[in-house]
C-alpha cells in the first residue's frame, strides 16, 4: 500500500472542473505488450512515426483551445529533440515517460533510477524545461515496485501519474487511493495522479482514456467524466498515445490479445477526441493540480 498524508480538494472552488489532458508520447513499436517480439536492438531500423502523430495531436488541440501535459519517451527526446521543442513552444507542460519503455516491475531499483536519470536529462537538453511529472511505462508501479516512488521523489520529481486502481493483467493498484493524494515519502511529498476510474458495486472501473477509449463506446467516457465531474466534483485524467489516432501504421506480430488492444478502432480515436474536448474542459496535469490545491506544485 501506498502511504497517504492527505486528498487534494477537487471540485470545492466554483465553476466547472477542469480535467487533465496527458499524452504519453511513444512510437508504435515501443508498446509493452509488443516487446516479445520486437527488440529495442531494432527500434532505430523501424519506420518512426511519433512525431507526424504527436505533431497531429498539437494541432487538435491548438484547434480546441487545449493545454496538455506530454509525457515523452526518453529515447524519442534523444532522437526528436525538435519535437520536444515544439511541444513546449506551445505552451504544453513536458513530463518524463522513462528513456526505454521498460516495465519498471522488471527493473532493479539501481537501473530504473538510471533509466529517470537519462530521460530527464534527454527532455531538458532537448526543450530546457524543468521536468517535474512522471508517468511509467503501462503504470507500472504495482504492489511489485511501490518501491519506485521512493526513487522518483528522491530524484526531484514533484509528482507521479503511474498508479492505476484497478485490476488488469499487466498492471494495476485496486487498493490506491481514486483521486490525487499526497504520498509521504522519505525524501519529502510526492502526489500521486492515479488513472481515472469510476466506483460501481464496490469495483473500480477505468474511464478515460488509452484502450478505453478507443475500445469502449464513446458514452462510457463521456458518462464517466460527467460522473466524476458532475457527482463527485472531481478531475478526470485523459491519456492516449500517439500512434492511437494513426490507423495506417505498420501492423507489428504479436498475441491476438495484444493485437486486439492495440489495433482496434484506431480509425475513430480522433474524431472522439475531438468530440471530447468540445464538451469538456481540459487543461496540463500540473493545472489541475494547482487547482485542486495541491501544496508544492508550481
Amino acid at each position: 500500500m501506498t502511504q497517504t498524508t492527505s486528498q487534494a480538494d477537487n471540485g470545492t472552488s466554483p465553476g466547472p472542473i477542469v480535467n487533465a489532458m496527458t499524452v504519453d508520447v511513444e512510437d508504435y513499436f515501443h508498446v509493452s505488450a509488443f516487446e516479445g517480439s520486437v527488440s529495442r536492438n531494432s527500434w532505430d531500423s523501424l519506420e518512426s512515426r511519433v512525431a507526424r502523430n504527436t505533431d497531429r495531436l498539437l494541432e487538435l488541440f491548438d484547434q480546441a483551445g487545449v493545454r496538455a501535459t506530454f509525457f515523452v519517451l526518453g529515447w524519442v527526446a534523444e532522437r526528436q529533440p525538435a519535437l520536444v521543442r515544439r511541444i513546449a513552444e506551445a505552451g504544453h507542460e513536458v513530463a518524463s515517460h522513462g528513456f526505454s519503455h521498460r516495465l519498471i516491475y522488471d527493473q532493479s531499483p539501481a537501473e530504473f533510477r538510471e533509466d529517470l536519470r537519462r530521460s530527464r536529462a534527454a527532455i531538458s537538453n532537448a526543450a530546457s524545461v524543468q521536468v517535474n511529472g512522471y508517468r511509467a511505462p503501462s503504470f507500472s508501479i504495482t504492489s511489485r515496485s511501490l518501491w519506485a516512488l521512493d526513487v522518483i521523489r528522491e530524484e526531484g520529481f514533484v509528482y507521479d501519474a503511474s498508479v492505476f486502481p484497478i485490476r488488469h493483467d499487466r498492471y494495476g493498484l485496486p487498493s490506491s487511493p481514486r483521486h490525487f493524494h499526497a504520498l509521504e515519502r522519505s525524501a519529502g511529498t510526492l502526489w500521486e495522479c492515479p488513472g481515472s476510474t469510476i466506483r460501481l458495486a464496490g469495483t473500480n472501473f477505468p474511464v478515460a482514456g488509452g484502450g478505453y477509449f478507443r475500445l469502449l463506446p464513446y458514452a462510457w467516457t463521456r458518462w464517466g467524466i460527467s460522473r466524476l465531474n458532475n457527482n463527485e466534483r472531481r478531475a478526470a485524467i485523459f491519456y492516449l498515445h500517439p500512434w492511437e489516432i494513426d490507423p495506417e501504421q505498420p501492423r507489428l506480430p504479436g498475441s491476438y490479445l495484444s493485437r486486439f488492444r492495440h489495433y482496434t478502432n484506431l480509425g475513430k480515436t480522433e474524431t472522439r477526441l475531438r468530440r471530447l474536448m468540445t464538451e469538456f474542459p481540459f487543461g496540463t496535469l500540473r493545472e489541475v493540480l494547482r487547482r485542486s490545491g495541491a501544496e508544492g506544485v508550481a
